[in-house]
């Protein structure tokens, strides 16, 4: 037998526990479209559609993607950050350009008027950086990633803690996916040099990819994680917090590789209004 509720008796109910009453029936789908409705509004910022770059440029706005074909580059065809960008710009009634880091100048110096947007993969922010005028805006698919799936804000104060590393100190470095190493991997072998670079000696480097992060991160000085395309809004944001539950700071691969070259203000200019 199907039980109903009269308003009276709703309102009662949601009194007490202090919370909306939707009373629904299986039997007929009566309800359910209010308590949807309803569910949407009140859903975490972790389920919102959050814009990869469209809030970033306006309609028929040039956004120019610097794209580099290395031995990293899956063979025909583009990693998924890059064609989020790309689909995302196209939403936003922009003109999207995709180059290589070779074609960039030539770009640059055929367009009438200056591209809105320059993106580019964090691997590349020193050489593009040194050609993109500083008129231009300029920023990565990686910080583009951060802070779709992360909290911007907390890993670019991650970064602040490489400036406190010291040779031996241990550092995570967290890959959302598996990817096979190439030679001159981003996480394997890029970073840790430039790190090692910056603090003067080696580090104790622990790599954990996939869905292997760790629970105990007690003796690491600084997680950097990478762009999380793999992942959701909620798995990156659980990571963040449990790193911050062991004040620990964590930084994502563009942020980090823009505070290693010196150019993390630049970079994270296009988010401000």
């Amino acid at each position: 037998d199907e039980k109903t509720l009269d308003p009276k008796q709703i309102n009662q109910i949601s009194e007490e526990i202090g919370l909306p009453v939707f009373p629904i029936s299986a039997k007929t789908g009566e309800g359910f479209d209010e308590l949807r409705e309803e569910l949407i509004k009140v859903a975490p910022r972790a389920f919102e559609d959050i814009p990869f770059l469209r809030d970033l440029v306006n309609p028929g706005d040039v956004v120019l993607f610097c794209v580099p074909i290395d031995t990293a580059a899956p063979k025909g065809r583009l990693i998924l950050p890059q064609v989020q960008a790309i689909r995302d710009c196209l939403d936003a009634g922009a003109v999207a350009m995709v180059a290589k880091v070779d074609e960039i100048q030539n770009q640059l110096d055929n367009l009438k008027v200056p591209p809105a947007l320059v993106v580019t993969d964090s691997q590349v922010f020193k050489e593009v950086n040194a050609i993109v005028p500083e008129s231009i805006r300029l920023t990565s698919f990686s910080i583009l990633m951060a802070r779709q799936k992360g909290n911007l804000d907390e890993l670019v104060n991650g970064a602040e803690a490489i400036e406190s590393l010291r040779p031996g100190d241990k550092v995570l470095i967290a890959e959302a996916c598996t990817h096979q190493c190439q030679a001159d991997d981003i996480g394997r072998v890029k970073i840790p040099r430039w790190l090692k670079q910056k603090v003067g000696g080696d580090l104790d480097i622990e790599w954990y990819t996939g869905d292997s992060f760790p629970s105990d991160l007690s003796g690491y000085k600084l997680v950097i994680h990478c762009g999380a395309c793999m992942i959701n809004r909620r798995a990156m944001l659980y990571r963040q917090k449990v790193s911050k539950e062991y004040s620990l700071p964590m930084v994502n691969y563009g942020v980090a590789i823009a505070y290693l070259h010196g150019i993390l203000g630049r970079v994270l200019s296009p988010f401000h209004k």
